[in-house]
């Protein structure tokens, strides 16, 4: 694995501190910048200092030490001191591991931590003065589209008998669970504004990951790892019902998703994996017995907040995102039996949909989302994916019904007519 742009040797990350304003991360990374936000809290970036290349098929401690390379070989004068200040690597990586993909270590970066502490590093050779940082929203004139055609790559039918087929083969003994996707295209008779996408997705789902990387956006709900020093989080999701609005309606719609043995098994199956990974890397893994609900605008899903302590030497939260993906939230189990039935019948490639997106700073910190509730925006052009996980007792009408509601969550921050 090879760097391009600058040689990291040239380059120095100076970081130092913003007082006395409120950053706005999304009006730092505009329309062409990077972002990953929750809550307020996060990184927006602009600019490339170093591109790093990632082969797929790389066994992923490879992975991280050609970015943790990549990465320490900067200079560092820090004033902060805070995960995510310095060099970070930001990207979004493909869902298909063995595809080639890549991170950027930015010009600049804008980073504002749950306490308010706000900061801003620059990278560029020594004698380049620190920029001026942009924390408020632009002013302009452009007009989104109003104007929108959607195609689905499926007819419903045809996706509905493929879930049966799917549970078929399930009850045959060959798979356990597979996660199937629809697309949707939207084209629209406009040039559609990224920041636009992400100012609404932000105002939707302000507790979710709002993310952008070179035209991949959404609002993932799903944390698939956060390493902070030896602390590490993994929140898996698995199992859906709708939300109505309605307080006692959703209490009774969440009470039956908890007591689903058909949502509790899908559910399950997500964590024992998740922790089967991170365990032996862990001096101590806290797996609660016993999900939660995790309700969002529009629809609950089943959740199991995972946290434990590494050992030493921690395996940086690239090293771990690499090796929890694909989880069998987005992809099943047995996972390659369940990738081939993926590759053979949805028949559009996933892309960044479902990877891992996120960033790693110099020290290994950093926190990775799967690229869920996304799209990917090219000019007058969207492309909406959305999966569902289908096990022994599905029904086909459900996890159609499912996407929808999974679809629903992007449609209405691009399609405003």
């Amino acid at each position: 694995m090879t760097s391009t742009a600058a040689e990291p040797s040239r380059l120095v990350a100076r970081t130092a501190r913003i007082d006395g304003t409120a950053a706005d991360l999304l009006a730092v990374a505009g329309d062409d910048g990077l972002l990953f936000q929750r809550e307020g809290a996060g990184l927006a970036a602009q600019g490339v200092a170093l591109r790093i290349p990632v082969p797929g098929r790389l066994d992923p401690s490879e992975t991280a030490a050609a970015v943790a390379d990549a990465l320490t070989g900067i200079d560092v004068d820090d004033e902060v001191g805070l995960p995510g200040c310095g060099p970070v690597a930001i990207g979004a990586l493909p869902f298909d591991a063995s595809a080639p993909g890549g991170l950027i270590v930015p010009k600049m970066v804008v980073g504002r931590a749950a306490d308010g502490t706000t900061w801003v590093t620059h990278i560029g050779v020594p004698s380049a003065p620190m920029p001026v940082v942009e924390l408020l929203s632009p002013v302009t004139d452009a007009r989104p589209p109003d104007g929108f055609t959607l195609t689905s790559s499926m007819h419903h039918a045809d996706f509905c008998r493929l879930v049966e087929a799917t549970v078929a083969d399930i009850a045959a003994g060959r798979f356990e669970k597979v996660v199937l996707a629809r697309q949707v295209e939207v084209e629209a008779n406009g040039p559609i504004i990224v920041s636009d996408v992400l100012a609404r997705l932000r105002a939707l789902f302000p507790a979710c990951m709002v993310f952008s990387v070179d035209g991949f956006v959404g609002a993932s709900p799903e944390l698939l790892v956060r390493r902070m020093g030896r602390l590490v989080r993994s929140h898996p999701l698995a199992g859906t019902v709708p939300r109505s609005g309605d307080p006692d309606a959703d209490a009774r719609l969440a009470a039956g998703l908890l007591g689903s043995d058909k949502e509790r098994h899908e559910h399950a199956v997500v964590v024992e994996a998740v922790a089967e990974t991170l365990r032996p890397h862990c001096t101590r893994l806290d797996v609660p017995d016993v999900p939660s609900i995790v309700p969002l605008r529009n629809v609950s899903h089943l959740g199991t907040l995972i946290e434990g302590e590494l050992a030493q030497p921690a395996p940086s939260a690239l090293e771990l995102a690499a090796r929890l993906h694909p989880t069998p939230a987005v992809a099943g189990t047995p996972r390659h039996a369940a990738l081939e039935r993926i590759v053979a019948v949805e028949g559009f490639d996933r892309g960044r949909y479902a990877g891992p997106v996120g960033w790693v700073d110099a020290n290994g910190d950093g926190e990775w989302a799967v690229g869920i509730r996304s799209a990917t925006l090219d000019g007058n052009r969207a492309r909406l994916v959305a999966g569902v996980g289908v096990v022994a007792d599905s029904d086909p009408e459900a996890e159609l019904a499912e996407t929808q509601l999974k679809l629903q969550a992007l449609l209405a921050a691009v399609v405003r007519p």
